[in-house]
């Protein structure tokens, strides 16, 4: 599977199942990524519990871990629950993570990440794909970049994901983490001229689509997080721009969203894990503040129904 021009990126407590489900009605061909999942979760409770989905393909798996082993078995998981590739999480700096010696502390033992690559490579057929920083502390060198990116060449690596900015792993929270540090997108303007035949995807401080437009020639693709999960619209207007994609009625999509949702009520699924994603589906329209507010205070209720999300369309106007 090549990587598609446009993905959207793993994010912890945004892109579950029931976001993906939503961001496919949005565009048919953009990649999407799971939340991260330890390998620990998933090798020592029902695996069901964290890889279900449907109708998100073509959908990534991020997985957390540094143990060979522990991830071979978890890349196999994913091709048994129907993932289109899996992804190595080498980037993330919360505390949390790094107390497990996982994420953006990876990138200060590269030889351990391609030893991961090589494990998980020979456990499935799937792409495995490696996201990470361009450095951590004041490891933030161009040299530095290098120097974790050419063993994993080496080892057979040809996706790279790169959030272009340096992770800071004491003082800064997680947000503090993709805002503060300078974006070095030159960075991965380079590494992608000197392996060419590998595939530099940008992640990293895109929040439009005229930053998009500004670096798209640049690079083979790009990846974006929090503006989408914001303004999930925002990756149908990507998809027109970049891709020619034929315009989308929104109020379709809503409707068929609505209708997954009455599905999953049915099931169990409390409503609040479905409309905490649709807080910014009508980003800018008249009333959708409105519509977020109702949204708000309604939709932690035990007994809130589909009810919840008509009235607050309501409010649309």
């Amino acid at each position: 599977m090549s990587h598609p021009v446009l993905s959207v990126a793993p994010m912890m407590g945004c892109t579950d199942r029931h976001f993906r489900y939503l961001l496919r009605l949005i565009s048919p061909t953009a990649l999407l990524y799971s939340e991260m999942v330890t390998t620990g979760a998933l090798l020592y409770n029902d695996p069901s519990a964290f890889l279900t989905h449907q109708h998100d393909e073509p959908v990534a798996l991020q997985l957390g871990g540094s143990d060979p082993t522990a991830l071979a078995q978890c890349a196999r998981l994913a091709e048994d629950f129907g993932y289109q590739a899996v992804n190595l999480n080498c980037g993330c700096p919360s505390d949390r993570v790094q107390t497990g010696g996982i994420g953006a502390c990876l990138m200060a033992t590269p030889e351990v990440v391609a030893q991961c690559f090589t494990a998980m490579s020979e456990a499935t057929s799937l792409p495995i794909t490696i996201k990470s920083r361009i450095g951590i502390d004041e490891n933030d060198q161009y040299d530095d970049f290098q120097r974790f990116i050419t063993p994993l060449y080496a080892a057979g690596c040809r996706t790279f994901i790169v959030h272009a900015r340096a992770a800071i792993l004491k003082g800064l929270s997680p947000k503090d983490n993709r805002e503060i540090p300078p974006l070095k997108y030159d960075y991965v303007y380079q590494i992608q001229n000197e392996f060419p035949d590998a595939t530099f995807i940008l992640n990293g401080g895109l929040k439009s689509v005229d930053d998009v437009l500004k670096v798209q020639k640049r690079v083979p693709g790009l990846m974006l997080g929090r503006a989408i999960y914001s303004d999930p619209w925002l990756l149908h207007s990507l998809d027109q721009t970049i891709l020619g994609a034929p315009v989308l009625d929104r109020g379709h999509i809503v409707a068929m969203f609505r209708d997954y949702m009455c599905q999953q009520l049915s099931s169990g699924v409390r409503l609040k894990h479905m409309t905490r994603h649709l807080l910014g589906l009508y980003l800018g329209q008249p009333g959708a503040r409105a519509y977020r507010r109702y949204l708000s205070e309604h939709m932690f209720e035990d007994d809130a129904g589909i009810d919840v999300f008509d009235k607050a369309q309501q409010l649309m106007h």
